[in-house]
């Protein structure tokens, strides 16, 4: 087989097999051709289900020697693994589970949310330097889904038109195909009703909601550069992107008496140790609020 087969059905088994995002197929696809290239000799199911962890380690500590930090290796090694238990079941290994090998510690680091404040600021600035008005209405508008309703970037642009009107709730497929029903603020509503009253673009049933300047789904990249341009403006950390405005939504709610349970339903996340980590954020916001406030801290 050659590489560029094994690759294919690799793609096919990620986005259709496993619905992953677009982003997670190319950086899987791209470890897996990384492995395929570094291996010697014509490579088919059969063989690649036959590596061991001490070729993964010897793959793995070549690409530590090119740069690759803890963060990035965990990551390849985590692709790797399921690459190969893809392998194992393809070819009827014995074994088809991952191959067992122990990556790098890596520290989990606190999400850095904005205050509520500066997520309408961020959301506002970027949307008076927008060259049209449709463009501001448009950039405000998803700004306010990620802030409002916890969405994640990917899920607020790959929005169909078909979900105008929007109701008090909304139906979001996340990550692994999970399902979750979002409650919208009328402010959220109201901001997206005026950003598709101004779109110049039809916004027919099938298409997607949010449009770049010629027309097309709009790009990641363009809501990001905005972001970034706005936050130093308004003298903002690296930190405020639009993610953030994600971390925001989850902080601000479990500093308001939202239960772990619910807010796990609220942000898709599959395990609820992901949604732990706001209870570290909440505890790290009061403490700097008790630092800054009191006269003895």
């Amino acid at each position: 087989m050659t590489i560029a087969e094994i690759l294919e059905a690799w793609n096919e088994y990620l986005a259709l097999g496993r619905r992953r995002s677009p982003h997670t197929v190319r950086a899987y696809a791209a470890t897996a051709a990384r492995l395929l290239r570094a291996l010697k000799g014509e490579q088919d199911w059969a063989s690649l289900a036959c590596i061991d962890a001490a070729t993964l380690r010897n793959h793995l500590a070549a690409r530590r020697a090119d740069g690759l930090g803890n963060v990035s290796a965990a990551r390849e090694l985590s692709a790797l693994k399921t690459f190969i238990a893809f392998a194992r079941e393809k070819s009827g290994h014995a074994d088809p589970s991952r191959p067992r090998l122990r990556g790098p510690r890596v520290k989990k680091g606190l999400p850095r949310p904005v205050t509520p404040d500066e997520a309408v600021n961020l959301a506002e600035t970027v949307a008076e330097d927008a060259d049209a008005e449709w463009i501001a209405a448009r950039d405000r508008a998803v700004l306010l889904l990620l802030y409002g309703a916890g969405m994640r970037i990917a899920e607020a642009l790959s929005l169909p038109a078909s979900v105008l009107p929007l109701g008090e709730s909304m139906v979001i497929t996340g990550k692994g195909g999970r399902q979750r029903v979002v409650p919208l603020l009328p402010i959220v509503r109201e901001g997206v009703a005026s950003y598709a009253a101004q779109c110049p673009w039809p916004l027919a049933k099938n298409e997607p909601l949010f449009r770049g300047a010629k027309g097309g789904p709009l790009a990641q990249g363009m809501v990001q550069r905005a972001v970034a341009r706005a936050r130093v403006s308004l003298g903002l950390p690296a930190t405020a992107t639009p993610h953030a405005l994600r971390h925001s939504f989850a902080t601000h709610l479990l500093g308001a008496g939202a239960d772990l349970r619910s807010l796990q339903e609220l942000l898709g996340h599959a395990s609820l140790s992901s949604t732990q980590i706001y209870t570290q954020v909440d505890a790290a916001t009061l403490l700097d609020v008790y630092r800054n406030a009191h006269p003895r801290a």
